[in-house]
């Protein structure tokens, strides 16, 4: 599923119409944004939580040249999944 996707289906379950969904769809996502740029936890109930987190320096393989380099400290956001989504997401084999 991508953006489009989301955007139709909310137009599709309200009476918003195509343009009206995507601003809708657009003002969630740039909070999400502004929320973790701020290094804020985002947490959807039911769905799951959003939050930033510190990655280690370390050192890694540049397969191309098969050198060792290194890897500087950074940030990145994990996410966990919420129990409902949990609970409907299908078991893997």
């Amino acid at each position: 599923m991508i953006k489009n996707d989301i955007v139709l289906a909310i137009e599709k379950k309200t009476d918003f119409s195509g343009a009206k969904s995507l601003e809708i769809v657009e003002a969630i996502l740039k909070e999400l944004k502004a929320a973790l740029a701020q290094n804020s936890k985002v947490e959807i109930r039911g769905f799951g939580s959003f939050k930033v987190v510190a990655k280690k320096t370390g050192y890694g393989r540049d397969i191309r040249r098969q050198k060792q380099i290194h890897i500087t400290q950074g940030k990145r956001i994990k996410f966990r999944c919420g129990q409902e989504l949990k609970s409907i997401a299908p078991k893997a084999d």
